[in-house]
């Protein structure tokens, strides 16, 4: 009988590695002959784990975690044509049935068939269709001609997996937030947070062309992390304003663009930075983002959050200063990023060297078994990715 294991949430601040079913080729009770079984090569904890663990969702207890996933064709549905065993291939976060309105749009963080409780689905994810995630040793993937990125060279790849790992979800995020923002040659940008995603934003940036790439944060950790790849950093623990620090880095208080890489859990800035103001980041970046420059919001926004501040808060209403962006004429980006849109090319971009980003965000990785140390590292603030390798495939490479 095969086994299987994978890391749970038990409770806020609680998570634990559990053997768990071995994944079926079946939606229900129906085969899912467009799914394969994957043999997980990597697999990361984002921030946005973070927050399920840290009770800030309606998460219920034993959710296998885990949308961050690359893997090792193990077996094909008999639908599955591109895709074969042995195949090695990175999932984006977003599941996707490639066949509604929105997915032909190129839209496929919001499918309109994979979740019946609201567009968009993933793996491992609270409200998210209850899909299995993969922080395991094996995981089913549904529609996966239409999902999965085949890496056109196996051992190619393997040399450079701890990159090639990022492209399940952080890289192409943090390159949505660049790309919506209207990053380009010449432009000053500024970076709200300095997490895995910030870091990976901030590269992309830096991949696009842009002359300044400011990151601002309240851990001095990550924001050294920040500058060893080249980019200029503000600390928001400091009782100079947030314009007044970007003023001293480019002569003037205002950048071409932002992005939030923050999101809901947002804390104040100066004498505030031990308090959690959820508006916070979206203010700011109004405030020191040029008149007809735009914002790239990656960062997650809940509907449901349980420890929110407030009334408004626990139900995703924010104070955002609306009338500001307005009268700047500012174009705001929300929402999931459409991995598929970006992964082929930030692949190539990978494995021609055009970016070193397991290096920008300092990936880390970790055995299966130490992943609930890992969650509390990266809850204290450590400034790391932390990458699974449930079957020691990476330390072999």
């Amino acid at each position: 009988m095969a086994t299987n294991r994978g890391v749970a949430y038990m409770g806020t601040g609680k998570v634990e590695v559990q053997s768990i079913d071995f994944p079926k080729l079946a939606l229900g009770s129906r085969k899912c002959e467009h799914g394969v079984i994957l043999k997980v090569v990597a697999t990361n904890i984002c921030g946005s784990d973070q927050h399920m663990v840290r009770g800030r969702t309606t998460a219920p207890h034993g959710l296998v975690l885990g949308h961050e996933i690359t893997g090792e064709v193990l077996e094909a549905g008999k639908d599955v044509e591109f895709v074969k065993a042995g195949d090695l291939c990175s999932v984006p976060f977003n599941i996707a049935c490639g066949r509604c309105r929105n997915c032909k749009e190129g839209k496929t963080g919001i499918c309109l068939n994979v979740n019946p409780a609201r567009p968009g689905a993933a793996y491992g994810y609270v409200d998210m269709g209850g899909w299995i995630g993969g922080q395991a040793e094996y995981v089913m993937v549904p529609y996966a001609d239409f999902n999965l990125l085949k890496f056109p060279d196996k051992d190619r790849a393997m040399t450079k997996i701890r990159d090639l790992t990022l492209l399940s979800d952080i890289f192409p995020t943090g390159y949505h937030g660049a790309v919506t923002a209207g990053v380009g040659p010449g432009s000053i940008v500024y970076i709200a947070g300095a997490g895995p995603v910030g870091l990976a934003s901030a590269a992309s940036c830096q991949l696009l062309g842009a002359a300044c790439v400011i990151v601002g944060d309240l851990i001095p950790e990550r924001l050294a992390q920040a500058r060893s790849f080249g980019c200029e950093t503000v600390d928001l623990r400091l009782e100079a304003s947030l314009a007044d620090q970007i003023a001293q880095i480019v002569g003037v208080p205002e950048v071409d663009s932002a992005v939030d890489c923050v999101g809901f859990e947002a804390h104040g800035h100066g004498g505030e930075s031990g308090v959690e103001r959820p508006a916070t980041v979206l203010n700011a970046l109004m405030e020191v983002t040029r008149a007809g420059g735009a914002l790239g919001i990656p960062g997650l926004y809940v509907t449901d959050d349980p420890g929110g501040v407030d009334a408004n808060a626990k139900v995703g209403r924010l104070g955002i200063r609306i009338g500001l962006g307005w009268a700047k004429s500012h174009t705001l980006s929300t929402g999931q990023c459409p991995v598929i849109k970006y992964n082929r090319q930030l692949m190539q971009a990978i494995l021609y060297d055009k970016i070193q980003i397991a290096k920008a965000v300092n990936v880390t990785t970790i055995t299966l078994d130490e992943a609930p140390g890992g969650y509390r590292d990266f809850d204290n603030g450590a400034a790391k990715k932390f990458v699974l390798d449930p079957h020691g495939m990476i330390a072999a490479a």
